[in-house]
């Protein structure tokens, strides 16, 4: 019963302090993150092995906020993930962007932790049994897209673990797209598929909250300070 107590004034306070720091942007931003929170998904997320080149890597980011993909997993062994802000334009600020980084190799790690959570492993790459992008069922659960880098692809690791196999159909001499352009075309297809569908996609109510929540805190200057103060005039009741 406490616990029950706990939880509830916790996620009224969370509901109050979104409208306190709501009263510190305009009103049309508030609205523009009520508009776009409803088409937020982790249905479908990306998990990218290794990338290295800084362009590339932040216009994926750029394709996965402009498709409403809230989560993307970095997967760092050799190579950091690198950001460029001119590529990128801000999207990094309202993804969720997950990193493993603490092994000598962490791609088994991170896809046994993201399985856990209920996706399947869909590797982007040439595979005898691979499916072609249009005939991907989108119905059969969460889907994790996984992508490797240009030169090697993915590792061996990462293809043994892999439950579905991907590609999307090209009719010229080049054997592939780069990985910018290929995220982009599969989840404009997939993204398509969801919205047209009758899956829940959707983020959940509490989901909507902490990310609005995040999208303010963000967006606001000195957020944690008013935050602070607010907790301090509501006799310091747990938000979080």
């Amino acid at each position: 019963m406490h616990s029950l107590f706990y939880f509830t004034i916790s996620d009224f306070m969370n509901n109050e302090l979104i409208k306190y720091l709501a009263g510190f942007i305009t009103n049309n931003r508030f609205e523009r993150f009520n508009e776009v929170i409803e088409y937020r998904t982790r249905y479908i997320t990306i998990i990218l092995e290794d990338i290295y080149q800084p362009h590339n890597a932040s216009a994926v980011l750029r394709s996965c906020e402009c498709f409403g993909v809230q989560d993307v997993h970095i997967i760092e062994n050799n190579n950091k993930y690198s950001v460029n802000p001119d590529v990128a334009l801000g999207s990094n600020k309202w993804l969720d962007i997950i990193k493993y980084n603490t092994l000598k190799n962490n791609t088994v790690s991170a896809i046994k932790q993201i399985k856990k959570k209920g996706y399947r492993i869909v590797a982007t790459t040439p595979q005898i049994n691979k499916v072609n992008l249009d005939n991907f069922d989108i119905k059969k659960g969460k889907v994790a897209l996984l992508f490797g880098t240009e030169l090697n692809g993915l590792s061996d690791e990462a293809l043994n673990l892999a439950d579905e196999f991907l590609n999307i159909p090209m009719f010229g001499f080049t054997e592939s797209f780069n990985i910018s352009v290929t995220v982009a075309i599969i989840l404009k297809t997939l993204i398509y598929k969801l919205h047209h569908s009758n899956i829940i996609w959707k983020l959940s109510k509490k989901e909507r909250e902490d990310l609005k929540l995040k999208w303010l805190k963000n967006s606001i200057k000195n957020s944690d300070f008013l935050i602070k103060n607010y907790k301090k005039k509501n006799n310091n009741i747990s938000i979080f």
